[in-house]
């Protein structure tokens, strides 16, 4: 049975840090990709990042450019992570991950995602 379970989220300090988890079972997330989403009260989910299987490269937004965010992942827990640090209230949303059929992070960019986790509260506070 495929599952992804999100934890980490909470109540951050503006400019605070927070670690999600995205914990999967039923697969190796070392042949798989997986992607994270956001999503606000009100609007649409939007794409946050994407780690590929095997090779590990990523997809990210703004926030990783501007160095605030990191994706990771550790095969030997079978756990991708999202560091997200200078939190701020606009990253408030519930966050989400996702594993995508195949090792690329194409899938990501188009929402297909074949199995989804149940989602972790973020709030940025001032």
């Amino acid at each position: 049975q495929v599952q992804l379970v999100e934890s980490g989220g909470g109540l951050a300090q503006a400019g605070g840090s927070l670690r999600l988890s995205c914990a999967a079972s039923g697969f190796p997330v070392d042949y798989y990709a997986i992607g994270w989403f956001r999503q606000a009260p009100g609007k649409e989910r939007t794409g946050v990042s994407c780690i590929s299987g095997r090779g590990g490269s990523t997809i990210f937004d703004a926030d990783f450019v501007e160095g605030r965010f990191t994706t990771s992942r550790d095969n030997a827990k079978n756990t991708v992570y999202l560091q997200m640090n200078s939190l701020r209230p606009e990253h408030s949303a519930v966050y989400r991950c996702a594993v995508f059929r195949g090792q690329a992070c194409v899938r990501w960019q188009r929402e297909l995602a074949e199995c989804w986790g149940q989602g972790t509260q973020v709030n940025g506070s001032t």
